[in-house]
């Protein structure tokens, strides 16, 4: 499966997903209309294989979400999902398109549980603009309320500790620090530490904000799960309101065996027609490359991955 992928000074990107914020949603500022994408003298290569699915019915799902050709049998098997129940040994967690329905859900659920209550500020350093621009996107909260048995998730990788961004667990309890112990679904426990979030300029830090490295997991919006794996989730697409936001949505999970579908609408369906005529010719082109790359020898292979090695290390 296909994935418009962007790879500039070690930034990348799935252009399929949901676009940049844009004030009335009139005109979005995708990489591919910058000035620096046109002087780049780019060489595509257009990845064909998916990894977070193996599933093929969801792989082709998404797939016609992606090349607009979503059909009624589409959505039929999508409907077959309401009626399913997401492995027991799966948490799934719900995802929503607004913030007050997660919001409402979290809260619920949390102050269902009784025990004490311990509460993480995010603290900043830096211009207040960087720093308000870095907590919107930012996928740990300004304010954490955490109590024991609470279902948390992990925003961020840490592959040293033993978590990624979206790793699943439970409230296990507490360090004499006050740090919370999280019982993973794979049985594992992991004493979470504050993180770091930075803006730099070359070896100078010019703006940061601290947290804790969780949220609230019985509820999560579309927006904040980009880039996370689930093996369950309980998805409501009915106030889709963004074009890639369905195709978001459905694509964290690993196959339909994990999705229970609240509902859904037709925008839920749709992607952007920019991105979709993108797509086609970053498509050509990498099979362009592509035959190109079969006509060089293996000299000159090994000389130009040579100058390109040099390139990036002398950055």
């Amino acid at each position: 499966m296909g994935r418009v992928g962007v790879a500039v000074d070690g930034n990348f990107g799935d252009l399929f997903q949901l676009p940049p914020v844009s004030r009335g949603n009139k005109y979005i500022d995708f990489i591919f209309k910058s000035k620096a994408w046109q002087y780049l003298d780019l060489r595509i290569c257009y990845l064909h294989e998916a990894r977070r699915q193996n599933d093929c019915e969801l792989l082709k799902i998404l797939q016609d979400i992606r090349e607009n050709h979503v059909s009624q049998t589409t959505l039929d098997r999508l409907l077959i999902t309401a009626k399913q129940t997401v492995s027991q040994t799966n948490i799934a967690t719900k995802l929503y398109t607004h913030n007050v329905d997660v919001d409402a859900i979290n809260k619920g659920e949390l102050d269902k549980i009784e025990g004490e209550s311990h509460v993480y500020n995010m603290t900043a350093l830096g211009p207040d603009k960087l720093i308000q621009g870095m907590k919107k996107t930012c996928l740990a909260p300004e304010v954490l309320e955490l109590k024991k048995n609470a279902l948390v998730m992990f925003v961020r990788n840490n592959y040293k500790k033993g978590y990624v961004n979206g790793t699943l667990g439970k409230v296990a309890g507490f360090t004499g620090n006050d740090d919370p112990i999280i019982h993973t679904l794979d049985n594992r426990k992991i004493n979470v530490e504050q993180a770091v979030w930075t803006i730099m300029d070359g070896d100078k830090i010019i703006a940061q904000i601290t947290q804790i490295p969780l949220r609230l997991a019985w509820a999560i919006t579309i927006h904040k799960s980009q880039g996370m794996t689930l093996d369950g989730a309980e998805i409501d697409l009915s106030k889709s309101f963004i074009e890639g936001m369905g195709y978001v949505a459905l694509s964290r999970i690993k196959s339909l065996k994990g999705l229970k579908l609240l509902g859904i609408n037709e925008m839920a369906f749709r992607v952007n027609r920019e991105v979709s005529e993108i797509d086609k010719y970053l498509i050509n082109t990498s099979g362009e490359t592509v035959v190109n790359l079969k006509k060089m020898g293996l000299i000159r292979k090994w000389l130009k991955k040579r100058e390109f090695m040099y390139k990036m290390t002398s950055q």
